[in-house]
């Protein structure tokens, strides 16, 4: 029999953080109050009311075990998502990607919700965070990117001004792999201090013409409410070509004191990539957020030395987006780390997507039901997809923490070396045996997923060996 736990939790925000949430805890025996401000006061990019709603692509990406987004999905479904099977639920037709049909995905979560007895849905807008408090064992804050101003300003006093941002100012990440060493060069400025640096070169021909397809590229328009000035420390790579054809050899792309370290050479412009994990599997590209199309990203960023092959794991982008600074503020259990009693999940805590989101908002339920129920949960383990974000927002470079998505170059490489289809399909075996050796009981099994990783290495080591 299910414990029962009454005015347990209070969860704010009823998007797929918070929905997920919800439903694991009730589904545990432990009484949730959910608080949504919609109608009541809606947000600038929400049209309805209901539970979850997609408010941008209906698409939830992958399913395919050698994507990372697969690999997510099949972790949500050994611990029984309630958004992912009604993602699954409501599927359209979309080749290796879960497609959803919107509003009867959203109108059977906010059934699911509204009819669970240990579930109270308030329509109501939380301005005081300290005040809820009063009133539960624990609170999880999961407003998603569109936090209300009244709650954000809450949350910036609660936190400090410093760790609350407002707007994503995202520069590209590309998989270590893919980056020409015999181009790139790594070297600090000046040669000072390690070189920690990679660098593309380039001389002025392959500078102008970058910097006119920049001008030509394709921009992504703004929602109206993005009304983003953007500030002088974080310009748009666009923005400054648009001032002039040499103000980005004079911003990011600076060459002086990057002097190659074996043959003396100058250069013209230099693009920088810093390492973005403490794998040194992901790199960014120092100073380029943007707001080309993506289409246009990979286009032009292949033109830079070095990357004309890149696999890109994230693109930039530019807009409005409220999250915090999970590696100053959150632990790996996704509390405050000043205020335990306070958990927080989705997008505001640095992930971007919708099943990252959601896989936030499980992780950070379980954690809140082992505290209530007085038992032991382990933070979910970093060779997991799960884990290994949590890792990321939790124990990335506070100074340079930006939003991540799901990809393999979060988590560990195996230690000999396998060619890259056979290793995603090892990275998603290793992950969903390392979960299902953590579960108290054996799931129920996908009737065409679950054993697809052990398939697929099956597939790669026969095709290997012919």
């Amino acid at each position: 029999m299910k414990l029962r736990v009454e005015n347990a939790v209070g969860i704010i925000g009823a998007g797929l953080a918070g929905s997920e949430a919800a439903w694991h805890l009730a589904e545990q025996g432990i009484g949730v109050d959910l608080y949504e401000m919609r109608p009541t006061k809606m947000t600038e990019a929400h049209r309805g009311s209901s539970c979850a709603e997609l408010v941008c692509s209906n698409s939830f990406k992958s399913l395919n075990l050698e994507n990372a987004h697969g690999l997510l999905k099949e972790e949500l479904r050994l611990q029984k998502s309630l958004i992912l099977d009604s993602a699954e639920r409501f599927s359209l037709p979309a080749g290796q990607a879960l497609a959803v049909d919107r509003e009867p995905f959203s109108a059977h979560i906010s059934s699911s919700l509204e009819n669970h007895s240990l579930i109270t849905i308030k329509r109501e807008e939380i301005e005081d965070i300290e005040a809820i408090l009063s009133r539960y064992k624990r609170v999880l804050i999961a407003t998603g990117p569109l936090t209300s101003e009244s709650l954000s300003k809450n949350l910036e006093r609660l936190l400090g001004t410093n760790h609350l941002s407002f707007y994503d100012a995202i520069a590209p990440v590309v998989d270590a792999e893919s980056i020409d060493r015999n181009i790139v060069f790594r070297a600090s400025r000046y040669g000072k201090g390690e070189a920690d640096y990679l660098n593309c070169p380039m001389n002025e021909r392959q500078y102008e013409t970058f910097v006119t397809e920049v001008s030509r590229a394709e921009k992504v328009e703004l929602h109206s409410f993005e009304d983003i000035r953007p500030f002088e420390g974080c310009l748009p790579i666009e923005v400054m070509v648009e001032r002039g054809k040499d103000t980005l050899r004079y911003g990011p792309m600076k060459p002086v004191g990057l002097e190659h370290p074996e043959t003396g050479e100058k250069f013209h412009a230099v693009v920088q990539l810093r390492q973005e994990n403490a794998a040194a599997s992901l790199y960014n590209l120092v100073g380029f957020q943007t707001k080309m199309s993506w289409g246009f990203q990979k286009k032009v960023f292949r033109m830079i030395p070095g990357l004309e092959n890149a696999e890109f794991v994230r693109l930039g982008s530019i807009h409005r987006n409220t999250f915090i600074n999970s590696p100053k503020v959150l632990t790996p259990r996704l509390h405050l780390k000043k205020h335990p009693r306070i958990f927080m999940a989705g997008q505001i805590i640095g992930v971007e997507g919708y099943i990252e989101s959601t896989a936030m908002g499980l992780c950070a339920a379980k954690q809140i039901a082992s505290d209530l129920m007085n038992r032991d949960q382990q933070v979910p383990d970093p060779d997991t997809m799960c884990g290994a974000l949590i890792r990321y927002i939790t124990q990335s470079d506070p100074e340079h923490f930006q939003p991540m998505n799901a990809n393999f170059g979060l988590l560990d490489p195996p230690e000999k070396k396998m060619s890259k289809s056979l290793r995603k399909a090892w990275f998603s075996e290793r992950a969903l045996k390392t979960l299902k050796d953590s579960l108290p009981v054996e799931p129920m099994r996908s009737p065409f997923n679950t054993s697809q990783a052990e398939q697929q290495m099956s597939e790669k080591a026969g095709q290997d060996a012919a």
